[in-house]
């Protein structure tokens, strides 16, 4: 009881949801299944009535389905978007009222306590119900119970009624509404259904009227918990579904506006309540779209993508400014709407008397740099654990990484790397003369060597000669450069230049 009120709870499966939703977008006739890959095989996930009256189940394997069924029509499975279009439906179904959850993979549990006088008592809201979905091309069973155990029940395991695929239990009446049903309408293991059918214990009936201590002992307290849940002897609480935060705000102007700098004040006080909202939950913006209404109902849209997650309108408001000043205003805009599209996690950090904001003055510079050249032509070097030197770093953009520390080299390295170029020389020992780049080179010091082996596991056509030994040279020009002899194929080349 709720204030006086009998819980009512309302349960929907929707046995065929995947092969509903594949006919949806492409209707076809005759068997039709959605196959999943499994095992090592291409076996059935969904099928159509025309399928199942073939003689196909869920869970066999597609070429056997063939077999049985020559004109059988068929196409990739997807969960994520059964998931999605489930989480739809649960959207729609809070038109009958608030607390509306998940059930499992397949199906929805509403609690319509105090909610069904509004649609004409419980009879009719069903009906109306599964008239929607009927038209909506979705087959649907309903049960509904004072319980979510009990309509769960109905739902799956109940008889179809005069009402179509509803199965109602009286109020108070759930021991009588549930005798008749399996003990696997209760929510159990199959293991613990087929332990309780060998007992000889194969109706609710049959289960309520055991012993609890023997049964207590050999299949543990979640069975009767769960009998209990289904006859209102225990609570069970039915948690909504709730949809994630819209961070979008909007303002409709009483008289149209045309300059820039009303538009900029205009977007900065949407800033500031969008800004509010990313706070409360600890989320900051990676993608801003500003949309101008202009007054002849065209629309224009302004994209801003950031190099951090941001919520400080003070910074984010001069990154519009650019898009903004690109604008054609046309005879006025009498509405701004501003959404965070993508958004990260930012957690609140706490701050410091040391900090001089360098990191976000560099974050503020690429986000600009990146409405110009795009975010991810903005590049930098991180630093790679490989001692090979071609492989000693990688580019990353700079907006989807963090600076990491410097490279841990025992060695110097040079500041420019280049394909090796070849020069002449014999023996181990750098030359003493050579020429590279069109100039004459005299070695004046020459620290060395440095031996480097590939890294075998990986293929690399530069290192094909095997070793290097690679040489530190200062020549008397000035050059600095790194050197390296290869003792397999004896030859001598340039590879980087010192600073």
């Amino acid at each position: 009881m709720f204030d006086g009120i009998q819980r009512r709870v309302v349960s929907l499966w929707f046995p065929r949801l995947a092969s509903d939703r594949a006919l949806r977008v492409w209707p076809l006739a005759g068997p039709f299944v959605l196959t999943r890959k499994e095992q090592n095989a291409n076996r059935i996930y969904c099928l159509n009535p025309p399928a199942s009256a073939q003689g196909l189940e869920v869970g066999m394997a597609y070429t056997d389905a063939r077999a049985f069924c020559p004109d059988l029509q068929s196409r990739g499975a997807d969960p994520e978007g059964d998931q999605r279009f489930l989480l739809a439906l649960r959207r729609w179904a809070t038109r009958y009222c608030p607390w509306v959850g998940l059930e499992g993979r397949d199906g929805l549990v509403l609690d319509i306590t105090g909610s069904a006088h509004l649609f004409g008592g419980e009879a009719m809201m069903l009906e109306d119900l599964q008239r929607r979905l009927a038209r909506a091309g979705l087959s649907v069973r309903i049960g509904l119970a004072d319980t979510r155990g009990a309509a769960w029940a109905l739902a799956r395991h109940g008889q179809q009624g005069r009402n179509g695929h509803c199965s109602i239990a009286e109020a108070g009446q759930m021991l009588a509404a549930l005798a008749p049903l399996p003990v696997a309408a209760l929510r159990i293991e199959p293991q613990v259904a087929l332990g309780l059918e060998r007992l000889g214990l194969r109706y609710i009936r049959d289960l309520a009227g055991a012993a609890r201590g023997p049964l207590t002992r050999r299949f543990g307290p979640g069975l009767l918990r769960r009998l209990d849940q289904a006859l209102g002897q225990q609570p069970e609480q039915i948690s909504p579904h709730t949809d994630p935060p819209h961070y979008g705000v909007r303002m409709t102007l009483p008289e149209p506006i045309g300059l820039l700098a009303d538009v900029m004040a205009g977007t900065d006080r949407l800033l500031r309540q969008l800004c509010s909202k990313l706070k409360t939950q600890e989320m900051g913006a990676r993608v801003l779209c500003l949309t101008l209404r202009r007054v002849d109902q065209d629309q224009q849209q302004v994209e801003l993508r950031l190099a951090r997650p941001l919520r400080d309108a003070g910074r984010i408001l001069p990154l519009f400014e650019r898009g903004l000043g690109e604008m054609d205003a046309g005879f006025g805009i009498d509405q701004l709407r501003l959404e965070a599209t993508v958004v990260e996690p930012l957690p609140v950090e706490q701050l410091s008397h040391v900090s001089d904001g360098g990191q976000d003055r560099l974050d503020d510079l690429i986000s600009r740099l990146g409405t110009r050249i795009g975010l991810d032509n903005i590049l930098r070097f991180l630093p790679a654990d490989s001692h090979i030197p071609d492989r000693s770093f990688v580019l990353a953009p700079a907006a989807y990484s963090q600076p990491a520390g410097g490279w841990a080299r025992h060695q110097p390295r040079p500041l420019v790397l280049f394909r090796p170029e070849a020069i002449a020389g014999t023996g181990p020992r750098p030359p003493q003369r050579f020429r590279w780049r069109r100039m004459s080179l005299t070695t004046g010091r020459a620290s060395g060597p440095e031996r480097i082996a590939p890294e075998w596991w990986l293929e690399d056509e530069n290192w094909r000669s095997g070793l290097r030994d690679y040489w530190r040279v200062e020549t008397r020009e000035g050059r600095r450069l790194w050197l390296f002899y290869t003792p397999q194929n004896p030859g001598w080349f340039v590879q980087g230049e010192f600073a």
